[in-house]
């Protein structure tokens, strides 16, 4: 299988031998802030118009159709629609926060991104810690949230920004501990080292019960943290009008729609490298044949396919299931999902101590 690594090196030792370490360092810091930005876009693209045609699929329709072959430049048109739309002045409002609030957003979304090991030698953020740093850095949009509702000084943008903070929070809680599930069972927080120990089999079918129940609770919060359907109650349009960026225009507004499908991307992206092995293979121990037959696709080529599969089951989740109600939305996570995910968190414990596992 390709490592990725021979490249970054290659990169590496070619500025290395051409300028000072200074400089090739500021210089790799450049290409990297600009591939991720790059793959920020494209993906956030390409997200918009594969959730307008599951959408449609799910409704008996087509779709987009119009802008392009089968509508694929669709997502583009919007894309220089919203760079070119108006940012509309609003009065009465903190103009520094309200400024402030999408840059939040996008920032937290930003630094999550750069933790996903998209291949094999392809990672920008890799400590040893790197899952408490994923969970911290997340957990800053929700800042950016609830300023922008404060800020606004609109009474609908303020109780969307309420329930948000309330959910995310909330949610927040089972996201944890369903991790937390899977590092006892690995016995590191080094994401590339979670990837590395599911080289002989994934943890849904390795972890046992527990690994399987951790992300099934894991897919339902993490829906409800990225607040879409049926969990979308701080933007519920027939309460709310918009929620927390009802004020919001042009590429202010475009900011936090980039980040909640970049936020379904991330939290997909988490469930594969937790759940199903991230980057690597299908492997079964002791068939040899077999694995190598696997590691002649490439590794970016299985990230993405089980990043896919994550993302279709949370937009089936979206077109499928009513919006529940705020009340039935926390006694979900307070009085059922939290008490379950103690217990199983208590199970994966007995398991790895008393070496039950596979």
């Amino acid at each position: 299988m390709f490592d990725f690594a021979v490249v970054t090196h290659w990169i590496d030792n070619l500025l290395l031998s051409i300028m000072p370490r200074s400089w090739a360092l500021f210089i790799e810091f450049i290409l990297i802030g600009v591939a991720l930005l790059l793959a920020y876009a494209v993906i956030a693209l390409v997200l918009i118009y594969v959730e307008r045609k599951v959408c449609a699929f799910f409704q008996c329709r087509l779709g987009p159709n119009r802008v392009g072959p089968y509508g694929t430049i669709q997502s583009i048109a919007d894309m220089f629609k919203m760079l070119i739309k108006e940012l509309i002045s609003i009065n009465h409002v903190d103009k520094f926060l309200f400024r402030l609030a999408p840059y939040i957003v996008i920032m937290a979304s930003m630094l999550s991104f750069a933790c996903l090991p998209f291949a094999k030698g392809l990672h920008v953020l890799d400590f040893n810690i790197g899952i408490f740093f994923l969970l911290a850095v997340s957990s800053i949009g929700v800042l950016g949230i609830l300023l922008a509702g404060w800020s606004s000084n609109n009474k609908y943008s303020l109780i969307g920004a309420m329930r948000s903070g309330a959910q995310m929070i909330s949610y927040e809680l089972s996201i944890g501990l369903s991790i937390m599930t899977v590092v006892i069972f690995a016995g590191t927080m080094q994401i590339s080292q979670i990837v590395e120990a599911q080289r002989d089999g994934w943890f849904l079918f390795t972890g046992h019960i527990p690994a399987f129940i951790a992300m099934i609770i894991y897919l339902i919060a993490g829906t409800a943290e990225t607040n879409r359907g049926p969990f979308d109650l701080p933007e519920a349009e027939s309460e709310l009008t918009a929620g927390y960026h009802t004020e919001f225009s042009g590429m202010q507004f475009g900011f936090f729609y980039l980040a909640e499908y970049l936020n379904l991307f991330i939290v997909s992206s988490v469930a594969a490298v937790l759940f199903l092995g991230g980057w690597m293979p299908f492997h079964i121990a002791g068939w040899d044949s077999f694995n190598q037959i696997m590691d002649y696709i490439p590794s970016i080529i299985w990230f993405i396919g089980k990043v896919g599969i994550m993302m279709f089951i949370i937009m089936w989740f979206k077109w499928t299931f009513p919006r529940l109600r705020i009340d039935q939305l926390l006694k979900l996570e307070w009085k059922y999902l939290l008490p379950l995910n103690l217990v199983n968190l208590l199970i994966m414990v007995l398991i790895v101590i008393f070496g039950l596992h596979f």
